[in-house]
């Protein structure tokens, strides 16, 4: 008999997310993402909630809507300037700008569109004001080990991580 996900099991799952409406693929997480159950809520807790009592193997999907988890879209978020007026760097679809306020507060902004004249940036998170479906794919449900379940993920030792992959968040 499989082991169900509860809180304390070491889960390894892959996702994506679709747009409800249009079907679109909107984010795609295919490298098994580890994390202990009811220590690490990495995903929704509505998502955490529908894990429950799943095992190794099965795939579900759970509606989401964007509004419940980030809030209503805030049009003040949105805004283009002459591209002449944003560096080289950023002038690209997809590119996160992180800004800052006067107040010292920072907030990442997604350059959305872009033509010969201007760009536009919104530091709206991508779900909010979209319907979405997280289709999950259980991969390993097991007991957590001790490490794990003090640090809420899985511990790779001894692995060869190539400096280059990683970058600042």
């Amino acid at each position: 008999m499989s082991e169900s996900i509860q809180d304390g099991k070491f889960v390894e799952l892959t996702y994506k997310v679709s747009d409800r409406k249009s079907g679109h693929v909107l984010t795609r997480v295919e490298f098994p993402l580890g994390y202990v159950h009811g220590h690490n809520e990495i995903l929704a807790p509505s998502v955490h909630e529908q894990l429950k009592g799943k095992s190794a193997g099965d795939v579900i999907e759970v509606p989401i809507d964007g509004n419940q988890i980030f809030g209503p879209r805030d049009d003040s978020l949105a805004f283009s300037d002459r591209i002449e007026n944003v560096p080289e760097e950023y002038r690209k679809i997809g590119t996160s700008i992180l800004m800052e306020n006067d107040n010292g507060q920072t907030r990442s902004f997604l350059v959305t569109h872009m033509d010969d004249e201007t760009l536009t940036v919104d530091g709206n998170n991508p779900l909010c004001g979209r319907e979405v479906v997280f289709t999950l794919e259980i991969l390993t449900v097991r007991d957590a080990t001790d490490e794990e379940t003090r640090t809420g993920a899985a511990i790779i030792t001894g692995a060869d991580i190539d400096p280059s992959l990683m970058r600042p968040v």
